[in-house]
């Protein structure tokens, strides 16, 4: 097939740009031909406030770049991963005229909720989940603390909301677990548009040498609340789980983490590292730990510590509860609650036995669920559906174990 994938590459490099190597690298393995448009925000510094809010609207230049790229490649199919704010919804209307079929991953929850990730005060905000914009996010200050920010948010979804944008000029919508998708048929999108189907890892990393024994937990993300760090932090300063926590990662509570870090030889952090280096780190971590207290619409953290053979103890809460079943591939732990967390770390490494059965589960769950092969015929039978526009009738059964 020929397929345009487009993508609003964010400044700082995370889970979701790494998707969009992943799935580009398997298609082309496959013998798929891919066009790649690439827009960055980069290129928001150059621009007024007032140009890249009604960008985040209807994004003209995107229109115009994307109809001349479609009349002069004549894809099969676009897949559009992340659209804010400088490709916006004016994108699909511009596949519609060339006749393009349209398909859009739901990476987070951008197109109902101001922030994306459904976090407010320390913990879930779901409030008027099916408004037709998220104004109280507005006078919040949601996105980045700022309402002229959240304002150009709310305006983009209540636009496109009104004009029925992703019911009608969308052929086919991915949600990455049974959850993700829960939360959108409730604010109203089509669930006959909707399919489920998981992120995975691409190449293979291989459980190589290195398969735990390292006598760490470690934590891999962003450095932020609603990667439920101050929980984190709090179960080993706290809680003591017997075990010290190495975490990777950068982000705004980078100065909290070197704080709790400080004089206490159980908490390292190491900051950014190549993802080489991190899958070396998770296949000698005991436990990786993914401590979420937003709703996660996936958890590719969780996957590749599957694929290296680690379990993952999670919150229990979005799609992190797909994807870990307890005492198998891992266990879960009630988000925000530290003691939890501590305990739960406790008895997950108390039994050697029992966590080696843990890690043989987990790159079984891998295997079975996150491959590139298993990823590749739902994928390409998605395009299929959106190139004919035949909708999908329901949801796609769960891929957790």
């Amino acid at each position: 097939m020929r397929i345009v994938v487009a993508h609003n590459a964010y400044q700082q490099p995370g889970g979701e740009d790494a998707c969009v190597r992943a799935e580009t690298a398997m298609l082309s393995a496959h013998g798929h031909t891919i066009i790649p448009f690439d827009v960055s925000n980069d290129t928001i510094a150059s621009m007024s406030r007032l140009d890249a809010a009604a960008r985040t609207v209807w994004s003209r230049p995107a229109y115009r770049e994307l109809r001349a790229l479609f009349r002069r490649e004549r894809p099969d199919v676009v897949h559009f991963h992340n659209t804010f704010p400088l490709i916006s919804p004016a994108a699909y209307y511009a596949a519609r005229q060339e006749g393009v079929g349209v398909v859009q991953t739901l990476h987070n929850h951008r197109f109902i909720c101001a922030n994306a990730v459904f976090f407010r005060d320390g913990g879930v905000c779901q409030d008027r989940l099916g408004a037709v914009a998220p104004w109280r996010g507005v006078v919040r200050g949601c996105y980045r603390g700022s309402r002229a920010a959240s304002l150009a948010v709310a305006s983009m979804i209540g636009v496109h909301r009104l004009a029925r944008t992703w019911n009608r000029a969308v052929d086919v919508l991915i949600a990455l677990s049974q959850s993700s998708r829960a939360n959108f048929v409730a604010a109203g999108f089509d669930a006959r548009r909707i399919a489920v189907k998981p992120n995975f890892v691409y190449p293979d990393p291989g459980l190589g040498s290195a398969r735990g024994g390292g006598g760490y937990a470690l934590f891999v993300g962003r450095l932020s609340e609603e990667k439920g760090l101050l929980t984190l932090l709090k179960a080993w300063t706290d809680g003591r789980p017997g075990m010290p926590l190495t975490i990777v990662g950068d982000g705004p509570m980078r100065p909290a983490v070197e704080a709790a870090a400080r004089g206490r030889p159980d908490i390292r952090l190491l900051g950014t590292q190549a993802s080489e280096a991190v899958y070396d780190l998770m296949g000698r971590a005991e436990i990786v730990i993914v401590p979420s207290e937003c709703l996660e619409t996936f958890g590719r953290v969780a996957v590749e510590a599957f694929a290296k053979g680690t379990p993952v103890l999670a919150s229990r809460l979005g799609g992190l509860e797909e994807i870990v079943r307890e005492r198998c591939n891992g266990s879960l732990f009630e988000a925000g609650d530290p003691a939890d967390l501590a305990v739960k770390v406790r008895l997950m490494v108390a039994d050697p036995a029992r966590l080696q059965r843990m890690r043989e589960a987990a790159r079984a769950t891998y295997e079975r669920h996150y491959t590139m092969t298993a990823n590749h015929a739902q994928l390409v039978s998605l395009y299929r559906r959106a190139q004919a526009r035949v909708p999908v009738t329901g949801a796609e059964p769960s891929l957790s174990e």
